[in-house]
Formats: C-alpha cells, sequence, structure tokens
C-alpha cells in the first residue's frame, strides 16, 4: 500500500527519541509546511550553500563554476555571476549593493554589483579553501572563512581590499553576526563555538556545543540571543549567545549542513541530506519543540529563509551511484545525473500563520 508523504513524516517522527529541554512529544505536521514549487536549473556540476537578496527576491545558487542567479517568485535563471571556481557561498551587502562569492578552487572572493551582476573584483584571500562567507553591516566588513587553513580573512567590503587574516583553532563552518560588533562560527573538528569581536577582530570566547558534535549550519535569534546550532550526531542544539549556556537539544535528521531562523514565526529549520526538513519551534527563549519533520529530497542539506515571504529554498539534484572508493578517494560520492539541478521552494500553509499569531498578514505563496 502506498503512503503520502504527511503518513512518512509522521512514522519518521514517531521513531525519534524526546529531546533533552523538549517541551513536549514532535507533532508531525502541526506547522503545515510543503514543497509548492521546484526551480529547474540548467547546466551541470555541485553546489554548496545558496544565498538570497530580501530587496530583489532574488537567490544566488552556488552550482560548479558559476553562481545561479534566480527569480525567487517566478523561479527563473535572470543572470549568472561567471568564474567562481569551486564555489561555496554567497555573502549578500544590501546597503553597499554588492555581493561577494568565495571561490574554494582558486583562493578568492569574486565581489559583483547586486543589481547588474557585473563582476566588480576579485580579491586574492590569504588562506586556502574559502567556504562559507559573511557580510557584517555592522563594520562594513566580509568574512572569508577558509576551511582549509584554519582562519578567516576579513576583507573591507567598501574598498574590495583585505585588512587582516583571522586565525581559529580549527576548521570553521557557519558563520552568523548579531549586527551590533559580534560574529559566532562553527569550529567544525573541535565542536566548538567562537565569537568574533569585529572591532578588535580578535576571539572573545569559546564555547563548546556537547552533547553537539561537529556542527555545520549556525543561525541566531537576535531578539532572545538564541544560537541554533546544527550538529553531525543529528542534534540541533540551541545555546544562549550571550553567555554560551546550552539550553536544550532536540533531534534532527541525517546528513546535515544547513539551519534557518525565522524571526517572524520563531521557527528554526534544519536541512538534512538524508532528504528531510527539522521544523523547530520556539515557543519562548527557554523552550523549544519539534513541530514536523517534512520530506524533502535528497541531497537538500543547504538553505535559505525569506523573512518576507517565508519561504525556505532548498537546492538539490538527482544522484547516480558512487564510483568504488580508490586510495586516492576513500570517499566517492554518487555523481550528479545530467539536467536534474533544483532549488525546492518550501512554504507555510495560511493556517499555520494564524496559529502563530505572530503575523497579521496571510503567507505569500508561490504559482
Amino acid at each position: 500500500m502506498a503512503l503520502s508523504l504527511s503518513v512518512l513524516s509522521l512514522l519518521f517522527v514517531a521513531s525519534l527519541p524526546v529531546a533533552k529541554g523538549a517541551a513536549s512529544a514532535p507533532l508531525a505536521g502541526a506547522s503545515g509546511y510543503q514543497v509548492v514549487n521546484k526551480f529547474q536549473i540548467p547546466g551541470e556540476g555541485g553546489w554548496d550553500f545558496i544565498a538570497i537578496s530580501e530587496s530583489t527576491q532574488r537567490l544566488f545558487v552556488s552550482h560548479g563554476t558559476q553562481v545561479d542567479v534566480v527569480d525567487a517568485k517566478k523561479g527563473t535563471v535572470v543572470g549568472t555571476i561567471p568564474d567562481t571556481k569551486g564555489v561555496h557561498g554567497v555573502a549578500i551587502a544590501e546597503d553597499l549593493k554588492k555581493g561577494f562569492v568565495s571561490n574554494g578552487k582558486d583562493a578568492s572572493v569574486t565581489i559583483f554589483d547586486l543589481e547588474t551582476l557585473k563582476v566588480l573584483a576579485k580579491v586574492p584571500v590569504t588562506g586556502e579553501n574559502p567556504d562559507a562567507i559573511l557580510y557584517d553591516n555592522f563594520s562594513h566588513q566580509v568574512f572569508a572563512f577558509n576551511g582549509r587553513s584554519a582562519n578567516a580573512t576579513v576583507i573591507d567590503a567598501k574598498k574590495n581590499t583585505v585588512v587582516s587574516t583571522l586565525a581559529l583553532e580549527g576548521k570553521p563552518e557557519v558563520p552568523v553576526s548579531d549586527g551590533k560588533g559580534r560574529l559566532f562560527v562553527n569550529i567544525e573538528d573541535k565542536s566548538l563555538i567562537a565569537e568574533i569581536n569585529v572591532k578588535t577582530l580578535k576571539i572573545e570566547q569559546r564555547w563548546s556545543v556537547s552533547p553537539g558534535s561537529e556542527p555545520s549550519g549556525l543561525a541566531l535569534d537576535t531578539k532572545n540571543h538564541r544560537l541554533f546550532i546544527v550538529c553531525s550526531n543529528k542534534l540541533m542544539v540551541m545555546m544562549d549567545s550571550r553567555t554560551g549556556k546550552v539550553l536544550a537539544s532536540l533531534p534532527i535528521g541525517d546528513r546535515v549542513d544547513g539551519v534557518a531562523f525565522d524571526p517572524g514565526l520563531k521557527r528554526a529549520f534544519s536541512s538534512n541530506g538524508e532528504g528531510t526538513l527539522t521544523v523547530v519551534e520556539e515557543s519562548s527563549k527557554d523552550s523549544f519543540k519539534v513541530l514536523e519533520t517534512l520530506v524533502t529530497q535528497k541531497g537538500a542539506r543547504t538553505i535559505v529563509l525569506s523573512t518576507k515571504t517565508h519561504h525556505l529554498y532548498l537546492p538539490t539534484a538527482e544522484f547516480g551511484d558512487a564510483p568504488p572508493a580508490t586510495p586516492e578517494n576513500r570517499r566517492a560520492r554518487p555523481a550528479v545525473k545530467p539536467g536534474t539541478f533544483v532549488v525546492l521552494d518550501i512554504a507555510p500553509t495560511s493556517e499555520s500563520g494564524a496559529k502563530s499569531g505572530n503575523l497579521d498578514k496571510k503567507f505569500e505563496r508561490s504559482p
């Protein structure tokens, strides 16, 4: 007998253990999210992060050796940022009308005009494999986190020049900024959060993410000072960003890489590469619960949220069989099937918005 997605979600969530800090057992389907569109994107190659410009509602999708720029309302490709070898991430500076792309294979950052998409400059970084990248509007600096050299290159976003190199004690993953002079970044191989002062460019605090381990995605509720840390041992850890105190942990899916936080709905979303999305509600600043585990698509492990429309966007594709492992490539990955690259458009129903009491109007929905 065929099972519906909602039934599959219910069975999946019912099998999860009760988490530390959970107010109650997870409720499948309570949040009402669903995949409303799949944006087909031509071209070959892998992907990593996805970003959004809230002012233009354009998505910036890392894709092989370029960034595909997609109209988030229509789902159509409207342009590309070329020559971004080994592209990982895109940082958006709305106030400067610029974008910054981290290019892992040639150790550089591409700077482009946010409106015209014209490349303005290409800046070499001071490390190896620039991966996650963030624009901090408090200091007007860009931080490119170099995964293979355990450091971050700091770029003056106005002048397009390198101003400093910040040493880290391990492999950096995703950063977030509180917009008030502090930046937080996961140190994956040490299972730590590092707090950085953007004025002095020094690390001021180091906090363990235990019971989580190998943290990847990171999101922040700036109002309640709550960090949402997703970890490879299938836990989301909630931490006080002022003290480093771990407040709770909740179960999520496998192969997680990203997390997003919706300040309007007070919800965090864990994008799990196994093909699920875990929806967590922040009931109060110290209370959290899993609302739903939504079936998405295998490989959908990175995520971005539009705070204007409350839509979530996750890139993925279909895969072939993995090649045999070799001494040179012990962790051989399956190849992406040509012509299958998509961005999933996930939206909440208007009913869930009404229940939340946090919004005055119904959600915008994709056609």
